[in-house]
C-alpha cells in the first residue's frame, strides 16, 4: 500500500519538502470521517487535518484546512476570506473543483491554486498530517513546509 504516490506526494518529492505518509484500509464504497482516519493511523485528533472547501457570496472557492474532531466556523471563514458570508460546496462538485473525491481531498495540487486558510493551531505543532489526494493515504508534513506549498495562511476558523 505504501508503494503508491500520489499527485499531493509527487509535488512535495519535486519541492524537496520531507513528509511520512500514513496508510489505513477503507474498503471500496465505504466513507470514514477524520476521527476514524485519526485512529486508523494511530494520532491524536489534534494533529490530523481535514479539508473543507468553501464557496464565497462572491462565488470565489476557498479551502479550509482544521484538525478532524473541529467544525469550520463559518462567520470567521467569510471574515478571513473577505467575504459577505461562505457556504461549503456541495459533495458531488469537489471533484469538479479540486480535482479529488470526497474523503480524499488534499490541500495539496488541487486543480487551481485557491486560498487557503489553516486553524491556527497547526502553528504550534511540530507536523500535521492531511490527506495526501487519495482515500487510504495521508501525509505528515511541516506546517510551515505545507504553508509553502500552498500559501495558506495561518487563522483562527473553527468554533
Amino acid at each position: 500500500m505504501t508503494n503508491i504516490k500520489t499527485n499531493a506526494m509527487r509535488i512535495l518529492d519535486s519541492k524537496k519538502i520531507k513528509y511520512d505518509v500514513h496508510c489505513y484500509n477503507v474498503k471500496k464504497g465505504d466513507h470514514i470521517d477524520g476521527v476514524e482516519v485519526a485512529s486508523n493511523i494511530g494520532k491524536d485528533v489534534s494533529v490530523v487535518y481535514k479539508t473543507l472547501v468553501a464557496m464565497g457570496s462572491s462565488k470565489t472557492i476557498y479551502v479550509y484546512v482544521i484538525p478532524v474532531n473541529e467544525h469550520l466556523d463559518l462567520k470567521k471563514g467569510a471574515k478571513v476570506a473577505k467575504e459577505k458570508n461562505i457556504e461549503m460546496i456541495s459533495v458531488n462538485d469537489i471533484n469538479k473543483i479540486t480535482g479529488y473525491i470526497r474523503g480524499g481531498c488534499s490541500p495539496i495540487g488541487m486543480k487551481k491554486a485557491y486560498k487557503t486558510f489553516i486553524n491556527e493551531s497547526a502553528k504550534n505543532l511540530e507536523t500535521i498530517i492531511v490527506s495526501a489526494g487519495k482515500i487510504g493515504y495521508q501525509v505528515e508534513l511541516s506546517p510551515m513546509d505545507l504553508q509553502s506549498i500552498v500559501n495558506n495562511e495561518f487563522e483562527n476558523i473553527i468554533s
